[in-house]
């Protein structure tokens, strides 16, 4: 009964080593593909941005150019200050949120730096699309 017993304690010890290795393996697998998963809709802004000199007469090309860099310049300092917190910035009042404000206090346990990269990706290709929308207007 004794060694069941310590059969029973190494074999649980083993499972556990072997969960948290799943584990780890689980988080860097939805990290690395939430990643390039950024990279790719960043990669969008070039798109957009070559649609939008396509979009002008050539002497504005310059001017749409430096719109859509500026727009993710800005778009990515202003979603890092407020944009965060009033999304995902919870808890919160049901409307908006009010933490994480500059990603004060950020990670948290429920997210980290990946997820605030893909969501600031996504708000600045929300920004790239409108300022194409407005070329030479």
């Amino acid at each position: 009964a004794a060694n069941a017993t310590a059969v029973a304690n190494y074999l649980c010890t083993q499972f556990d080593a072997i969960s948290k290795k799943f584990s780890d393996t689980t988080y860097a697998i939805d990290n690395t593909y939430l990643l390039f998963s950024a990279y790719l809709v960043f990669a969008m802004q070039l798109g957009f941005a070559m649609l939008c000199a396509g979009s002008v007469r050539a002497k504005n090309t310059m001017n749409i150019m430096l719109t859509n860099v500026l727009d993710a310049a800005a778009g990515g300092l202003s979603y890092y200050l407020f944009g965060f917190a009033f999304a995902f910035g919870a808890p919160s009042n049901g409307f908006i949120g009010r933490h994480f404000f500059g990603l004060r206090d950020y990670p948290s346990p429920a997210g980290d730096y990946s997820f605030f990269l893909y969501q600031w990706a996504f708000a600045i290709a929300a920004a790239g699309i409108t300022s194409g929308s407005i070329a030479e207007r």
